[in-house]
């Protein structure tokens, strides 16, 4: 049986500010590399036998810090990246919404199908990241891995491994280093765990982009 465990990225400043980072490359703050150290020793007792990434930086360095004590490489894919917003990645709601309102009200009517300026929809996001949920139970029918995602990205991966419309991805509440546990049993994927933030111990928590 494959375990799955998933892993947001620790805080970065934009997400301290709550701007959409997408798919600029946003390293961790202090408070993100304190988050991934403590996911890490949480982690450190699993008998992990791999660790995958998105290639962004503050996915990596999460994952770096889950793996080192495992004497593990990261295997970063470029699928695995958070959703990219396009011409919206560096600002904040409130500022989309003045300097973008139709367009704004468009990907909202439609997320499944409508972008956000230079972006791309929820169905893409849920295409690259059905082909690498395909890729890794492949390569791992048995084990448990690991992964340092995003929290779009992670929320998808919840969607399409629970048959979910990719439209109900913000239904998935997933905070800094959050670990959510998926086990893939006969009668299909179960949630073991879901944002589970229990290694934050000053109970710092955000929701963020």
């Amino acid at each position: 049986m494959l375990r799955l465990l998933l892993v947001r990225h620790g805080e970065t400043d934009w997400n301290a500010t709550g701007r959409y980072q997408g798919q600029n490359d946003i390293p961790l703050n202090a408070i993100g590399e304190r988050q991934a150290k403590a996911v890490a020793e949480r982690l450190a007792a699993e008998r992990l036998d791999a660790v995958y990434a998105s290639d962004l930086l503050r996915a990596w360095e999460t994952a770096q810090a889950i793996a080192d004590p495992h004497g593990l490489e990261v295997r970063a894919d470029v699928r695995l990246r958070e959703m990219n917003y396009g011409d919206w990645q560096g600002l904040t709601y409130r500022e989309i919404v003045e300097q973008a309102p139709e367009a704004l009200a468009a990907w909202n009517a439609d997320r499944l199908h409508n972008t956000p300026p230079g972006g791309e929809s929820l169905l893409e996001l849920a295409y690259r990241t059905q082909s690498v949920m395909d890729e890794i139970r492949a390569t791992h029918p048995e084990g448990t891995v690991a992964l340092a995602s995003h929290g779009g990205t992670v929320r998808m991966i919840l969607c399409v491994l629970l048959e979910r419309s990719p439209a109900s991805y913000w239904q998935f509440e997933m905070d800094n280093t959050a670990v959510s546990e998926i086990e893939f049993q006969d009668r299909g994927p179960v949630i073991i765990r879901w944002n589970d933030t229990q290694h934050l111990r000053d109970g710092h928590r955000q929701s963020v982009f």
